[in-house]
């Protein structure tokens, strides 16, 4: 299977559908997939997934050639089943404007927006895919079209120099650090 993940709105979606359609992949999102099959629920105002009974549904119904998408893939998808996985990731201060334009509470932001600032999903996925399979691309400055050509190449095996990216030491030089971790 082909993973795009990342914190939300970094552009998983808009460029999963770009190069589904391109490479005449299979795509599947794995928070819909969660959702169609009842492995989620409304707890706090906020969706609880049965992480669990998703990985094994994810295993034994998506066929392996499969593009997957979605935020949850570093922790319900098998590391056997990973051809490669692609993490988006996006600056805080795009990602804020996201947010608010999607209607984000304050404390959901917060926490998406401090996940991006520390790597967790970028974390989480090398840790459970491992760093040869495991890529990770700033989608800050690049439209979805070119987000989808440097994913062709990482998936085809031409790995592209990987981006740099530590948002905690931009954020930092520019004194944010209480904008965006305020508690």
């Amino acid at each position: 299977m082909k993973i795009i993940t990342g914190t939300p709105g970094t552009g998983k979606h808009t460029v999963a559908k770009i190069l589904a359609r391109s490479l005449g992949l299979e795509l599947v999102d794995i928070s819909r997939m969660a959702m169609s099959e009842g492995m989620c629920e409304k707890s706090g105002g906020a969706l609880e997934v049965d992480v669990s009974r998703l990985k094994r549904a994810i295993d034994s119904k998506v066929p392996r050639g499969a593009l997957l998408v979605g935020h949850l893939a570093p922790y319900v998808v098998s590391r056997k089943n990973v051809e490669a996985a692609v993490v988006l990731r996006r600056s805080p201060y795009k990602l804020a404007q996201v947010y608010r334009k999607r209607g984000y509470a304050k404390k959901k932001a917060a926490a998406n927006l401090g996940s991006e600032i520390l790597g967790v999903t970028y974390y989480d996925a090398l840790k459970n895919f491992g760093g040869k399979k495991t890529f990770q691309l700033d989608t800050t400055c690049r439209t979805p079209d070119e987000t989808a050509r440097r994913i062709k190449s990482v998936l085809a095996g031409r790995r592209p120099r990987e981006d740099r990216v530590d948002w905690l030491a931009e954020i930092t030089r520019k004194k944010d650090l209480a904008r965006f971790f305020p508690y």
